[in-house]
């Protein structure tokens, strides 16, 4: 475990690390569902083709390589061009994609993540770096967080040292007053360490660290993070 005792700030990513997404998603997947299927029926079939779906998705991918940090972008995309496939009005790609988009801020906390929130940020400016679409400012976690950065709003996604720069820069401090928290081994705990930052991998199924360089403090929770700093 590094010393971190010159730590002025915690950024955190959220997916996965404050709350679980696959079930989200579900959610927000189901919601939109029913709203094609009142809405543009012949785009609610074309939907549920899973094979279509993968197709449609990689084309839209191929034809954005440009847009890959940005996913709002891409699924709101795929709605269209399933539309337009389907027969639909592909203008109504916006509309459906907000009933997606809302559904998918609805998040449910892991159990302990808001007790050790509040602590940490009873200490430290706390930050939220993430490459998804979720607004943590209308989630639970909200009160605890003074900024965010996302993906398709800074232009670059994690592990981009960009997204962690603009952060520190919006903190005022240098990288390694910086302690990063999140769940992917890749585009959080080393994408933050090649940045300058420290690093707190949590990681609550025991995978193996696999890059070539030293396995950082590693958790299951963020409780333990707060528990540290208590110490």
């Amino acid at each position: 475990m590094p010393k971190l005792s010159h730590i002025q700030a915690i950024t955190l990513d959220l997916d996965d690390t404050l709350w679980p997404v696959a079930p989200t998603i579900a959610g927000a997947e189901q919601d939109l569902l029913h709203w094609l299927l009142v809405n543009t029926p012949n785009t609610a079939k074309l939907t549920q083709k899973t094979d279509i779906k993968q197709a449609i998705r990689q084309s839209v991918v191929a034809r954005h390589s440009e847009k890959m940090h940005d996913l709002g972008f891409l699924r709101r995309e795929v709605i269209r061009e399933t539309m337009r496939q389907a027969g639909d009005d592909p203008q109504l790609a916006d509309e459906a994609y907000a009933v997606f988009d809302t559904a998918r801020q609805r998040v449910t906390l892991y159990e302990g993540v808001k007790e050790a929130l509040a602590y940490l940020a009873t200490k430290f400016r706390l930050v939220a770096i993430s490459n998804g679409t979720a607004d943590v400012f209308v989630t639970p976690a909200a009160p605890y967080f003074h900024a965010a950065f996302k993906a398709h709003e800074v232009g670059v996604a994690k592990p981009d040292a960009k997204i962690y720069q603009a952060a520190t820069s919006y903190l005022a401090l240098d990288a390694d007053q910086v302690l990063h928290v999140g769940d992917d081994a890749h585009t959080d705990a080393w994408g933050a360490r090649e940045a300058g930052l420290h690093t707190v991998w949590i990681n609550p199924q025991d995978h193996p660290w696999t890059h070539n360089s030293p396995q950082p403090w590693t958790i299951r929770h963020l409780s333990e993070v707060a528990d540290h700093f208590q110490n």
